[in-house]
């Protein structure tokens, strides 16, 4: 292909790369190093009490933000460096607490805190979005053709639902009166509070995101299995290979590339777990690194957001991200070599 014809196909694509991806990135990167605050300045306020002869006026120095003509607040950005980064991380914190051993201490930082959630919301449903959707993608496979179409209908349901509406469903089963908590307090004759505690939302939570990522895994092995080898699978029935036998040994195999590429859209995905955090409503025991960058975004009562904190926050999050990809990208690379 000539290089004019190859560049009239994948110049449209890089330049909105650039555009909507890396210009964004840049952007947030720069903000993180700069602050932008209003500026105040001191001005004496005369306040007088009501009355004629027995009037008492008081004379105060407040402090007051300078608007401009149009009436907004005139601001002042400056460069502060590596503080906005210290501000989210708190390291004078998190070490004298690590030095301690009071872990407890460490996750009452925010920062800290997010990490902590969003790892082992990460870490924890990962295999088990692999070994559900391989389960249902292997259950499928083997079924009647009569009742393959109706079970895979029904398999990709929890994939199709908006992940908020998906959240807020799972929720309401579980909060007050709500069919799940009626049925186990009729089972354990006792009241429950699923939503009174922490760890009980986070199962909660861990487990709507099995229930609706496992589809998408479901979709790719299916696929996968589709293209495996029958001849192998018979010889391998020849030589007595038991079912798990042939799983590990001929369809898991097969199947890694697909494994590697189910996780890399998996961390990508769940390390920026939000939905979960507005759907069940958990800011008070449990936030994600996502929800901590939205949250500084916020304004406060004045109307100021921290954009420089929310920048820090949000490559700190890309930077998990990339570290947690790197064992992924590094077998994938090793194969493309192999290959």
């Amino acid at each position: 292909m000539k290089f004019k014809t190859f560049a009239w196909f994948v110049g449209p694509s890089i330049f909105l790369m650039l555009l909507f991806i890396a210009a964004p990135l840049i952007s947030v990167f720069l903000q993180s190093f700069y602050v932008t605050q209003p500026v105040f300045e001191s001005v004496e306020v005369e306040t007088c009490t009501p009355g004629f002869l027995e009037q008492t006026c008081v004379t105060e120095i407040k402090t007051r933000p300078i608007l401009d003509d149009a009436g907004q607040m005139v601001t002042q950005t400056s460069y502060v460096g590596l503080q906005s980064y210290r501000n989210v991380l708190e390291p004078a914190r998190a070490w004298e607490a690590l030095s301690n051993g009071n872990i407890s201490s460490l996750l009452t930082i925010d920062f800290w805190k997010a990490l902590r959630f969003t790892l082992t919301f990460t870490l924890v449903t990962l295999p088990l979005v692999i070994i559900v959707g391989l389960a249902i993608a292997v259950a499928v496979n083997n079924a009647s053709k009569r009742i393959r179409g109706p079970v895979i209908f029904i398999s990709l349901l929890p994939f199709i639902i908006t992940p908020v509406i998906g959240a807020l469903s799972i929720r309401w089963l579980f909060i007050g009166d709500g069919i799940m908590t009626a049925f186990l307090e009729w089972a354990l004759m006792r009241d429950i509070s699923m939503f009174a505690q922490g760890w009980t939302i986070e199962l909660l939570m861990l487990f709507y995101r099995v229930w609706h990522v496992a589809p998408f895994a479901f979709v790719i092995f299916y696929a996968g299995l589709q293209t495996v080898n029958q001849d192998t699978l018979e010889s391998a029935i020849i030589d007595g290979a038991s079912r798990w036998e042939r799983l590990k040994f001929v369809i898991i195999p097969h199947l890694m590339p697909l494994i590697i590429f189910i996780s890399l859209i998996h961390l990508m995905d769940c390390y920026r777990a939000f939905e979960e955090i507005i759907g069940f409503s958990s800011q008070a025991h449990r936030i994600s690194l996502q929800w901590l960058t939205y949250d500084l975004l916020t304004p406060d009562d004045s109307g100021n957001r921290s954009i420089s904190r929310a920048s820090a926050s949000a490559m700190l999050t890309m930077v998990g991200i990339v570290i947690l990809l790197i064992p992924l990208l590094r077998r994938t690379w090793r194969d493309h070599k192999g290959a």
